[in-house]
């Protein structure tokens, strides 16, 4: 595995320096296209280097996508998003956030899976209802990896962004407990135990989500505490912030909460009561360059993978179909997702119909979605739901993610508050 993780890691530095010399495109989106024209060459040449071919499949193969993201670089990738954002401005806008992550999430879970469903019959596809479910519960969480970079370049204002990033860092947690529920129901879950159906899954939310944003402020204060004291021992600082997300995430699944949720909010705390600091320091410094190095390191890796794992999978007609037709049904289903918990709320914009656009089109899937996909048992139920999975997470990056910048401009050409 480890030679894998080191083949990948340098494909991955590779494709980021052309990209940085010539492409000049936003990083994961250069990342990803060159990936996908990779492993297209690498495909098409197969008859005539199997060797060649065959290396490249073990190399995906043994890196374990699910494994990979799931228990390893989706912690840091979420600490190292989250010790960056202002609580101040965060708290703000608390409430459409929170209206967002959650019930956000649960509106498009079930507007995604029954429009799935309803398609998959309309074209003569075997698509259970269940599976239709999971897809809309693993594709409904948002990744703002990729457009971030891009907002940042456009007149978009504050407010926005931090709904935007505030949304994407909490929904990845919510998601993964609305998936593992779905998975009660239908009894594919290697966790259900006896007794009714509400109860096990009232237990899912409050284990997994009440107790990983508790466990996560602890761990947070925890390891705001140890940087503190050692602020003038910078190396010291990092390894200190590095054992909370290695030992905090472990922990987290040895005793069933939400990791996700408690790296988002450990990494909230210790990066706002740093800045809170009068003399922040050396430390503070070296904390930021780190785990900013950290964030690009884990993001080329995973959208390299993501595009060098899409010639694993089996296309055909009906399944292109279905994910053509689940391109419109995901965009659908967000649009309405936002705008109801939108609408609950006041706003001081004139035009709250532009944010939720913005919203919606700004909601690009990644790698969570993904590697949820992975996590299902391999029939051919599955396969489908991979396969579409991986059409909607390439279209919002690609598609979406090029496209977001020129349309905030066109929408918020005047100034807005």
């Amino acid at each position: 595995m480890l030679q894998s993780f080191s083949i990948i890691f340098a494909i991955a530095a590779l494709f980021s320096f052309i990209n940085y010399k010539w492409l000049k495109l936003p990083t994961t989106i250069g990342l990803l296209l060159m990936s996908l024209a990779t492993i297209l060459v690498i495909t098409l040449s197969k008859d005539t280097f199997p060797a060649f071919y065959n290396f490249f499949c073990d190399i995906v193969v043994d890196l374990d996508f699910k494994s990979l993201l799931l228990n390893g670089i989706l912690s840091f990738l979420l600490f190292a998003g989250a010790i960056h954002v202002n609580l101040e401005e965060l708290s703000k806008e608390k409430w459409p956030i929170f209206l967002f992550a959650t019930l956000g999430v649960l509106i498009s879970t079930f507007l995604v899976g029954g429009l799935t469903y309803g398609a998959a019959q309309l074209i003569g596809m075997d698509l259970p209802f269940i599976y239709a479910l999971l897809f809309g519960a693993l594709i409904s969480p948002t990744d703002p990896i990729a457009v971030m970079a891009i907002l940042k370049k456009v007149n978009i204002t504050p407010s926005l962004g931090i709904k935007i990033e505030g949304e994407s860092l909490f929904n990845d947690g919510i998601g993964l407990v609305v998936f593992s529920g779905i998975l009660i129901i239908s009894g594919m879950s290697e966790h259900m135990v006896e007794g009714s159906l509400s109860f096990e899954i009232g237990r899912l939310f409050l284990e997994e989500a009440v107790g990983g944003l508790a466990f996560g402020a602890v761990l947070g204060f925890i390891g705001y505490r140890g940087i503190r004291s050692t602020r003038d021992n910078p190396q010291l600082s990092v390894m200190i912030s590095l054992a909370t997300v290695m030992g905090g995430y472990a922990l987290a699944t040895m005793i069933h909460v939400s990791g996700p949720l408690a790296m988002v909010v450990a990494g909230l705390i210790i990066g706002n009561q740093l800045n809170s600091l009068s003399n922040r320091g050396t430390a503070r410094r070296m904390l930021n360059d780190f785990w900013e190095i950290l964030d690009d390191v884990f993001n080329g890796i995973l959208f390299v993978l993501i595009g060098l794992s899409f010639h694993l999978l089996e296309f055909d007609t009906n399944i292109l179909l279905l994910g053509g037709l689940a391109i419109g049904i995901v965009l659908i289903s967000r649009f309405v997702s936002v705008f109801i918990p939108y609408s609950l709320l006041k706003h001081k914009e004139h035009s709250p119909l532009k944010t939720v656009t913005i919203l919606t089109w700004g909601g690009l899937r990644g790698g969570i979605s993904i590697a949820l996909a992975l996590s299902l048992a391999t029939n051919s139920q599955s396969n489908t739901v991979m396969s579409i999975t991986y059409i909607i997470v390439i279209f919002s990056i690609v598609v979406q993610g090029l496209t977001i910048g020129k349309l905030v401009k066109k929408m918020y050409s005047k100034k807005i508050t």
